[in-house]
């Protein structure tokens, strides 16, 4: 059952966009046929004014010389996500918003066609760029905040003064009528912390959702295991969702529980074209340069841990997925690491095999 929030943001989408619209009512319909509703992820570039702690395409900057994405192949993956019947586009980093083609980028992904999510840091999100991200199409924002001490959190992105700009970047979006949630990292040692429920109050209590995401150990966290929660921990946050505006990729969307979201409701594109099955699992499952949109995300359906429900996460709470899968067969490598290195004939699942929500 649909709540309340988002029968009225539904009702918004088909005022704004009704094309887009008509595509997410169509979504129960394809997951019940085994196919996916993925939000595209798209890291364009990986060049950042931040040096973030736990940053995780720290590893992914080092491949030069290889095909990059342009505005022209922005719009060649529109079109076949388009034809997918996708609708929505995270643009990421990086950092957007310092991106010299932000606006040639966002006229690539087609606002009438896609709704449009930007992540940012904040830093240079002032009224103007708000009203400005407004005009070229973005419906939303994504903004990096980690902590209410300011100390804390200019430390954890490795900036002085990244947190006063975080705090005016919200005030600016407001400011300007431009949606924006806050997107926080959540360790073991923070999750149940009286820092965190202070944090979801002032958020709250500007009209700010908060979305958690769980530490992994990947990026610059490579082998930091310290900071993983556990199923308890996970459940508890589901229980704040009963008090607070607070919400995860496990958090039921349209209607529908599909669990882990990797490729069913998630996929993440690198810079050089590699899909991945989500932004913190470094396996290739294809390059869009070389092959369709709609094959890589078959074959990412194929692989038991992404085309089966589960209703955990597996690269930030299961020890046994990271044990045998990250640290055996993905650490020590370029990354991302191709489907085939990492999964073998064990891991795939026919069609009829497909179970993608609860």
């Amino acid at each position: 059952m649909l709540k309340k929030e988002e029968i009225e943001k539904r009702n918004e989408l088909k005022k704004k966009k009704p094309y887009v619209y008509e595509k997410v009512m169509k979504f129960e319909e394809k997951v019940k046929r085994g196919e996916s509703i993925a939000i595209v992820r798209l890291v364009y570039d990986y060049r950042c004014n931040f040096h973030c702690e736990h940053c995780t395409e720290a590893r992914m900057r080092r491949r030069k010389g290889e095909r990059n994405f342009t505005p022209s192949d922005v719009k060649e993956l529109s079109k076949q996500a388009d034809e997918m019947g996708l609708a929505h586009f995270v643009l990421t980093g990086g950092e957007p918003l310092i991106f010299p083609d932000l606006e040639k980028i966002i006229d690539a992904i087609d606002p009438d066609k896609f709704y449009i999510s930007v992540d940012t840091n904040g830093w240079f999100l002032d009224r103007n760029m708000a009203r400005y991200l407004k005009e070229i199409g973005v419906d939303k924002i994504q903004l990096s905040l980690d902590s209410l001490n300011e100390e804390e959190h200019d430390r954890f992105r490795r900036k002085k003064g990244a947190f006063k700009r975080c705090i005016r970047a919200i005030d600016a979006a407001l400011e300007e009528g431009l949606h924006i949630i806050v997107q926080t990292v959540v360790t073991k040692q923070r999750v149940r912390s009286e820092e965190f429920i202070n944090f979801l109050e002032f958020l709250n209590g500007k009209g700010v959702g908060v979305f958690v995401t769980y530490a992994k150990p990947v990026g610059n966290w490579e082998g930091n295991f310290d900071v993983l929660v556990d199923r308890e921990d996970i459940e508890y946050v589901k229980g704040l969702e009963k008090k607070y505006n607070v919400f995860t990729h496990f958090t039921p969307s349209y209607g529908l529980n599909l669990g882990c979201i990797a490729v069913k409701r998630m996929i993440s594109i690198t810079k050089y074209g590699d899909v991945m099955p989500c932004p913190y699992i470094y396996v290739s499952l294809g390059n869009f340069f070389k092959e369709p949109l709609r094959d890589i995300v078959e074959r990412g359906l194929s692989i038991r841990f992404f085309g089966q429900y589960y209703d955990g996460c597996w690269i930030a709470e299961n020890r046994e997925f990271i044990k045998e899968y990250v640290i055996k067969r993905i650490y020590r490598k370029e990354l991302p690491v191709p489907y085939n290195e990492v999964f073998d004939e064990r891991d795939f699942i026919r069609p009829e095999q497909r179970r993608l929500c609860k």
